[in-house]
């Protein structure tokens, strides 16, 4: 049983940083909400890993010995968090492309989700240390 170093783990462990690169690059928008020419920027995580956690499993997968054998099948490997920028919008006489409402919206729905994968990661650990405990 792999708790805290399998690839379900990895996956939460990137999310939650995912959120908090999510977090500086909302109050950044935020801060430069009335700064012209200023184009909003934003970071995909959670639909990266989607596409990669419902790719197409192939039935075979094979067994890695060592290191630099080729890997055989699905990869289980977790995609890094993309911050992008939008700019094919604006939103002001100024070029500026930042909605202060849809932004903090999007802060208080990052806040939820980041809250919720830290519940989880301190769900994990308190699995892990009462298994080795044995309480």
């Amino acid at each position: 049983m792999q708790l805290l170093n399998g690839v379900g783990f990895d996956r939460l462990d990137t999310a939650i940083q995912a959120a908090n690169l999510r977090q500086g690059v909302i109050s950044n928008n935020i801060a430069n909400v009335d700064t012209p020419y200023f184009k909003r920027s934003s970071v995909s995580f959670e639909s990266m890993l989607q596409a990669e956690m419902n790719d197409g499993m192939p039935a075979l997968q094979g067994r890695r010995t060592n290191v630099r054998h080729f890997v055989i099948g699905p990869t289980n490997e977790v995609p890094e968090p993309v911050v992008g920028t939008d700019q094919s919008t604006a939103m002001n006489n100024n070029q500026n492309n930042v909605d202060i409402d849809s932004e903090m919206t999007k802060l208080a729905e990052n806040q939820l989700r980041y809250n919720a994968y830290v519940e989880q990661m301190n769900y994990l650990i308190k699995m892990k240390r009462t298994a080795v405990e044995g309480r």
